[in-house]
């Protein structure tokens, strides 16, 4: 999904700035875009390392200048019971879903604080709106990235520089990236895998418009808040007709 949203940027006329631990993707991605005469930089980092995002955001500052568009979307979904998950799985798990948001908004905000102009997209999930099976160090880590940028969001509004800062936090449900191993759905038509264009396209669209929340398919954010103003056996009711989720991928 992130060398979608990369590629749709850049066509966009964006300068991208491309950070991944996977080297050979990308720079492909970059290659991609500049073939396609877009303006793209790549760098390797890995955001559980600290230091490594503080050092690759200096570099990105002095060769391509202030990031206005921050887009956190790294992310892992190990799949599996609490019970089945490792130390290490669930550790990782917040490392990279969560600390890493942490990371690059002390890197990144800076700048945009000075130019008075930026805009923050997250990737939550819709495993960050509600308790799913198989997922819950995810959803630990999804409601986690919700509650950072609203938290957020609500200190620059109290501060007294009142910065043109602007949030967006995303919910995909099942994109097909690869990390929704077995997934199972009962009404495909309605619950269906999004392709990560589509997924991307609609980010961007979301972030443009300065919509507070995206959810993807569109509904799901409002259904998510219409069912929590009936009892909890409502949605529970509703979980279990729409059955749709991921499987063990033990």
């Amino acid at each position: 999904m992130g060398r979608c949203m990369a590629l749709q940027y850049a066509q966009l006329g964006a300068t991208v700035v491309c950070v991944d631990i996977n080297e050979k993707m990308n720079a492909d991605t970059v290659t991609t875009i500049r073939q396609q005469r877009g303006n793209a930089f790549g760098y390797i980092c890995d955001v559980t390392n600290r230091q490594q995002i503080i050092d690759t955001a200096k570099q990105v500052q002095q060769e391509v200048g202030t990031v206005t568009i921050l887009v956190n979307n790294a992310g892992i979904m190990p799949t599996h019971p609490l019970l089945q998950q490792t130390e290490s799985e669930i550790r990782k798990t917040f490392e990279i879903n969560v600390m890493a948001h942490f990371w690059l908004l002390q890197s990144y905000l800076p700048g945009m604080l000075e130019k008075n102009r930026g805009y923050i997209v997250a990737m939550s999930s819709v495993a960050g709106l509600c308790g799913l099976n198989n997922l819950v160090p995810y959803c630990g880590s999804k409601f986690a990235v919700r509650g950072i940028m609203e938290a957020l969001a609500e200190e620059l509004r109290q501060d007294a520089r009142k910065p043109n800062i602007k949030f967006t936090t995303v919910y995909p449900y099942m994109v097909d990236t690869g990390l929704c191993k077995r997934p199972h759905m009962r009404f495909p038509n309605l619950m269906r895998l999004v392709k990560p264009e589509e997924a991307a396209a609609a980010i961007i669209d979301g972030q443009r418009r300065g919509l507070v929340d995206v959810s993807i398919p569109k509904y799901l954010l409002y259904l998510n808040t219409i069912i929590r103003v009936f009892p909890l056996k409502v949605g529970t009711l509703l979980r279990d007709f729409l059955d749709s989720g991921v499987e063990s991928d033990l």
